[in-house]
């Protein structure tokens, strides 16, 4: 009769789960060094090649630098050339002068040898001090004519260099705002106003928003050109910087009949296009005119009229 086959005990059971387990845990451990050998050699490759690419960029920025310089030098030793070649001219031209040119050193020298009562001995003299004399002189002129050498190479290349100066009129000018160089500086009396004047705008005999305020600073700047214009005038006759208004401190004659200091509105146009009308008549422009209460301005060829008044005007 066979024997009966027993089932293992728990513990048995237990202790194979716990065996199937660290199996499962070996196995996973030995997979994941795997995958990390895998990254690692894939990190390293990539490490390499952003290394090569480097050293490929680090020797073309050398290979340009190499070249910025050698042209550097070339332009170095051709303007040196240059200069050498300018003074070796200007030194011939200066020997051949010389050469033709009479001296009384020399009249005396040739007339020595018609001479019969001047002895070899003086002529051998008078023939050694002419020599070193011409020697004195032609050193003298050659160093001054390699001055005038360097001097005329140094401005023939100032004159090839672009210039980004101002020139003329706008050289005089040292007033600018914003990056704008302004047409208009103000005068040595220039003044704030004590009164209040004020500008009524009107369009087709119909007023156009509040009244403009004049008596704030010294000087009113109309134009198209809104970054530097303290009054726009945007209509397309109007010049970007058209006209000003100044106040002025003026020698005036009181009602008293005394003379004396007063501060006056004037207005000037800036040389625009379509010109500046009081009381429609053109001003000439670069030019004050005192203005006067209810006087009526407009700018080129817009509708728009400007009336002066003041805060004691009457209504």
């Amino acid at each position: 009769m066979a024997p009966s086959s027993r089932s293992p005990s728990p513990r048995t059971k237990r202790l194979r789960r716990a065996q199937g387990e660290k199996e499962a845990v070996r196995s996973r451990e030995r997979e994941d060094d795997r995958h990390d050998d895998r990254g690692r050699e894939k990190r390293n490759s990539r490490d390499r090649e952003v290394g090569r690419d480097r050293d490929r960029e680090r020797k073309r920025q050398g290979e340009k630098d190499g070249e910025i310089g050698d042209k550097r030098r070339r332009s170095g030793r051709e303007e040196s050339d240059e200069r050498k070649r300018v003074g070796a001219d200007d030194e011939r031209r200066s020997r051949g002068r010389h050469e033709r040119s009479t001296s009384p050193l020399d009249m005396s020298h040739r007339s020595s040898r018609h001479s019969p009562d001047r002895s070899i001995v003086s002529r051998h003299d008078e023939g050694s001090n002419v020599r070193g004399g011409g020697e004195e002189l032609n050193a003298e002129e050659d160093s001054v004519a390699r001055m005038r050498a360097v001097e005329e190479a140094l401005a023939a290349k100032k004159k090839e260099e672009p210039s980004f100066e101002l020139s003329g009129k706008l050289a005089e000018e040292t007033n600018r705002y914003r990056g704008i160089t302004l047409l208009f500086s103000e005068p040595p009396e220039a003044r704030k106003p004590s009164e209040r004047w004020r500008l009524y705008v009107f369009k087709g005999g119909e007023p156009l928003n509040e009244p403009l305020y004049l008596h704030r600073q010294s000087c009113y700047l109309f134009g198209r050109e809104r970054r530097i214009a303290d009054i726009p005038t945007d209509h397309p006759s109007c010049s970007k910087q058209h006209a000003v208004i100044q106040y002025r401190e003026m020698e005036k004659e009181k009602p008293n009949g005394m003379m004396g200091k007063q501060v006056k509105p004037y207005i000037m146009d800036l040389g625009s296009t379509n010109k500046t009308y009081i009381n429609e008549k053109p001003i000439e422009p670069q030019r004050y005119y005192e203005l006067f209460e209810k006087d009526t301005i407009k700018f080129g060829n817009s509708s728009r009229e400007y009336v002066l008044l003041h805060e004691n005007s009457a209504e």
